[in-house]
Order: C-alpha cells, then structure tokens, then sequence
C-alpha cells in the first residue's frame, strides 16, 4: 500500500510539473488593414480584418480595442493628467504668463477641432454578425455576438476613420522638426488578454502592451511621401524610394495622385509608420543578413551625423546579438519622427536634429529595446523596469563598447539617479502602475536607473559571467512569450544555482533599502577586529577590500545565507577569504583579519561600487 501510495504521488507530482510547464498560452491576432491617407486634412478612413485565437480556457463574452488617438482632445484622461501632475512632461505643455506668474497649461486642452486626434469604429462585426460596440475613451468594448469557446477562433470585421492629432507626444503630425507624419498608435488595437485578465488601460502617458500576431497592410498616400516603419514592403518595385531591387528603374504614371504601399510583419505587437515628403533613405547591411533603414530630413545641416550614425548602428546591432541574442527580424529602420525616441516593432522614432552624441545615444536606447520591448515584449505598463531598465542596461554596454575611451563602469549614471530618487523620499515600489506614480521623474528613475541596477546588481550578487548567461537564456527561452518578473528571477537562479527570491521582493516590491557600515575597526592581540553593521533594511552579501600598508591587498567574503550560494572570486589575482554567512535578522557581524590596525591601510565594502548602497561614506576605514 506504501509503495502504491508513493508511485501515485510520483505520478501526480510529474503530472503536475508537466501541466505547469505545459500550461503557459497566449492569445494570437492576425490582422490585415486597408487605410487611406488624406495628407490635405490629415484624415484616414480604413478597413481591418482580424483573425481572433482564443488559447485561453476562459469563454470570452467580450473584447476590448485601444483607440489611442482620443488621447488627443480636451478633457481626455491624458489631458487632465497633464493638468494635475506635478512634473508635466514638458513636451505636452505650453508656458504661459497668468499675471507675474508662468505657469505650464496642457497643450491638449486647447486644441482646435481640426487639431485633435480621434478614431472612430463603425460597422463592427462578429463573423459576418453585427456586434455591440461602445466608445469609452481610448477604449472600445464590444459584446460579442456569440461568446467565443476556449481555442477557438473568430473573426472580427470593421471600419475605422481617424485624425492625425497635432504632434504632442509619440504620434502626430508636422514634429518639432518638421516631419510630417508620426504614425505610432493609429488603428483600433485589440487589448491583451492573458492568465492576468484583460490588459484594457485607458492612453494616459504610458507605454504599451500587445498580442503577438501578423499584420498585413496596405497604405494608400500621396506618391511624393517617403515611409518607413513595421515590416517588409511587399511591393518595393512599384514603390521606389530606394526600396527596389538594385538595378530595377521604377516609372510611377504622371497621372497617378496615390501610391499602396504595401508591408507585411510576422509575429509582432504593433505596427508603426512615418512618412514624409523630404525624406532621405539609405540602406546599411546589418548583421545575419539584416537591412538597417535610415530615414530621415533632407536637412543639409545634419546629414552627415546621420550618414556617421549607420556604421555605428550595425556595430551596436552586432554587440546586441552577442550579448542578448540575435535579432530575429530581416530590417530594422531608424527614423526621424517622433518627439524624442520611442520603440516600436522593427523600427524606432527618433528625433533627428541635435548633436552626434546624441543621436547615436538615443539610437542604441531605442533599438535595444527590439530585443526587450518588442521581442521578449513584458508588460511595461505594470512592470516598466524589465524594458526600459534592460534596455538601458545594454545601451550602455553598448555605448561603451563603441566609445573611442571605455570606462570601467558605464552604469554609473543609473547609480546616481537611484540615489537621488531615495534622498527625495519620493520613491515608489516597482510594482507600482506606471501610471500612478506621483511624478514623472520618479516613474523615469524607477523604470530606467533602478531598473538598469536589478541586473547590474546580479553582477555583484551572482558574478558577471553568471549574469551574461542569464541573460541569454532568458532571451533564449522568453523570446515572443510576455515574460514577468518571476521569470528573470527563475532564469538568474537556474543559470547560478543561488535563490534569488528576497531580491526581487526586496528590490521591486518595497521601497527598502541598502545601507551597509563599517561600525568598529579594533586591533587586539596582533589582530584586527572589524565589525560590520546593517542599517538599511535590504540584505546583501558583503565584498570587503582590504589594502595593507605593505601595498599588498586581500579580499573577503561574506555570503548571506538566504542566497545559499557562494559567488566565484570576482578579483582572480587578488587572495580571497570565504568567510562564514550572514543572516538577515543580525545586524551586525564580525571578522578578524590576521594582521595589526597598524599595519591596515584601508578597509572598503564594495570595491566595485555595483552594490546599491545608499551611504558610500561608513563604506570606508582609513
């Protein structure tokens, strides 16, 4: 009876590890769309397609669509957050003078009826059966005509008409540096369904989450504009531009007012385009085969930052592919639009105009997003850091392996944000919502600088090789699945053989710090006793430098027991003492060293500076 009773459990338990592994599903879209451009009015009208796949074991009685464009009007969630946040972006306000005072007023709330953005649904349709669609804002819910089964597909009929807002913040017309068509968010966007629930937030600031899927579409536009964006264009020989085929001689008709400029995208969340009338296009040769598009203002000014940009560009897509993995897609394009730099699916916005630094900076932020944001793709508006605190991770690996000085620490900017982040006091958990953060600023420092340190820490806690592996295989095992939190965690333990668990709490969950001291350096019978002190809440293993006077130099180590993991010598050449662990709930621990005060140099907690420690100050006996 015992033994059958063990092998049913056996049985079960595999059974169960094998439903867990088994067990991950995601819905699938495949869209095709048809719009046309009125470049006069900056009005479209269009028409979409979309294959539904519902992989889920959930009956969905209904579904939702973004309508970012309605972001754009007066009263708008946007613009009444704009009115009420202490640090608008400065992009979506106007200064204006209210008596001796400036004050800063939503340039939202004062756009003229021909200046807002909007995009409208009509005619939607459930397999060829009229649905019920409401208007709510950004969103669009419809109450399906037939309740959709688990794994089972539908599809979705409709059409849509939409403005082109003003150019306030990401997509627009006529930019700060006069592009004409910034096309990011333009179409009615099925909301993400996943073991979460519905992902159905309102357009307030924030950035984006999609289902994986195909997109075939077709613009239609003036002949004389330019585009670039998502996907390949299918019809490269009709469209010229510098797309067609080497030695092919494209003859657009003089009667001819219009081109359809035709580009599909496989397994992609989003599809974005810009267009415009002077737009220069060169083609470099990326890495695997890649074509990496420049797009960008025939503006003598700054064409030869532009044409520097493009060797650097694949130099950065080759060190990405090494580091991260390689870039999946067959073209990338940078392009000037936009209001800053923001991703989107095989291509970048980017403002164009500025020193060479600076394009060349934003241009490796943004296209490192393609390995996160669009190809591991989190969930930014509830876990900002993975994207943005990654991607800036590697931009600035990558800024550094193409600088013509490297530095020994090229992540030292997002140290000094954190720090001024926690001397503010204004500091919210990671897990907080992108967008309730109080401030703007302290959603940037969060998502990007603290987010960056959550990797360059597990350099300090599990060892840079360790970490670089990580980040391969969660690249590797991730890619096109919506990864969360837990997952880095599981793949940083699973490489290093540490747990990680109270990292991730502590660091993302809470606003705990660390702060780790230097208490007492005391000399009894030939040695020297140090105490050590933990102050701040959030434990850490302890690296200790000591320097003698001899001008020799020794290392300690002190493992913290709720890893259960000893991290390999980061200093080969320097002699290194493992020394016994450190629980969380002492706060305070001593060591000898086997020699006098006297003969002490120095005595320093992290010599690598990788580890988040608040006061840098009680880090030092001298």
């Amino acid at each position: 009876m015992k033994k059958l009773l063990l092998c049913t459990i056996l049985v079960s338990s595999f059974g169960n590890l094998w439903a867990q592994n088994s067990n991950y599903w995601q819905q699938h879209v495949d869209y095709k769309m048809a719009v046309t451009m009125d470049v006069s009015t900056y009005t479209y009208k269009g028409t979409q397609e979309l294959v539904y796949t519902n992989n889920s074991k959930d009956t969905l009685r209904k579904v939702y669509y973004h309508l970012f464009n309605n972001a754009f009007q007066p009263g708008s969630e946007m613009d009444v957050r704009i009115q009420n946040i202490k640090d608008p972006d400065g992009r979506m306000v106007s200064k204006v003078k209210v008596g001796d005072k400036e004050i800063k007023e939503s340039r939202i709330k004062n756009l003229k009826p021909n200046e807002i953005g909007f995009l409208h649904v009509t005619n939607f349709k459930q397999n060829g059966v009229t649905a019920s669609a409401k208007e709510v804002g950004t969103i669009l819910e419809v109450t399906l005509a037939k309740p959709m089964l688990p794994n089972s597909k539908t599809t979705f009929t409709l059409d849509f008409d939409g403005q082109v807002p003003v150019q306030i913040r990401r997509s627009g017309r006529n930019n700060a540096e006069g592009v004409e068509l910034s096309m990011a968010q333009w179409y009615p966007k099925l909301a993400e369904f996943d073991f979460e629930g519905w992902h159905a937030d309102p357009y307030i600031a924030r950035e984006f989450h999609g289902v994986w899927g195909d997109f075939d579409v077709k613009i239609t536009i003036d002949k004389n504009y330019v585009l670039g964006g998502t996907g390949y264009l299918q019809n490269p020989n009709e469209i010229g531009h510098g797309y067609q085929d080497q030695g092919v001689v494209v003859s657009i008709p003089k009667k001819a007012k219009t081109l359809t400029w035709h580009f599909k995208a496989p397994m992609v969340h989003d599809f974005t385009w810009a267009a415009d009338k002077n737009y220069i296009h060169d083609i470099a040769k990326g890495p695997n085969g890649v074509d990496i598009h420049f797009l960008y203002k025939n503006n003598p000014q700054y064409i030869e930052n532009w044409k520097n940009l493009q060797p650097l560009t694949v130099k950065l897509m080759e060190f990405y592919n090494k580091t991260v993995g390689d870039y999946p897609y067959k073209q990338y394009s940078v392009i000037q639009g936009g209001d800053g730099g923001m991703e989107y699916a095989m291509c970048t916005l980017i403002l164009g105009q500025g020193k060479f630094e600076g394009l060349l900076g934003v241009t490796a932020h943004e296209m490192a997003h393609s390995w996160f944001q669009h190809v591991l793709a989190s969930n930014e508006s509830k876990h900002g850091w993975m994207d943005e605190g990654f991607t800036s991770f590697l931009e600035d690996l990558g800024m550094n392996e193409v600088a013509d000085k490297k530095v020994e620490n090229p992540f030292a900017g997002g140290y000094t944000g954190y720090f001024s982040m926690v001397n503010s006091g204004k500091e919210l958990p990671q897990g907080t919502h992108a967008d309730r953060f109080d401030e703007n600023r302290v959603y940037s420092i969060s998502s990007y600088s603290k987010g960056e340190l959550f990797l360059t820490q597990l350099v300090y806690l599990i060892g840079k090789d360790n970490l670089m592996k990580t980040l391969k295989k969660y690249y590797s095992d991730f890619k096109f699945k919506h990864p969360t939190p837990n997952d880095i965690k599981r793949t940083a333990e699973r490489v290093s053989g540490a747990n990680l668990d109270w990292y991730l709490t502590d660091w993302t969950q809470t606003t705990n710090t660390i702060d780790y001291g230097i208490k007492e350096v005391t000399e009894n019978a030939g040695q020297t006793k140090v105490v050590l002190e933990r102050i701040g809440r959030m434990p850490m293993p302890i690296d200790l430098l000591v320097e003698y006077t001899d001008g020799t130099v020794e290392s300690f180590y002190v493992p913290l027991r709720m890893m259960s993991f000893e991290k390999e010598n980061p200093y080969p050449a320097i002699k290194r003492t493992v020394l016994s662990d450190w629980a969380w709930a002492y706060p305070t621990y001593e060591l000898n060293i086997p020699k006098s005060k006297s003969g002490i140099k120095s005595i320093t907690i992290d010599p690598s500076s990788l580890m988040a420690d608040i006061k840098k100050e009680n880090n030092v006996f001298k």
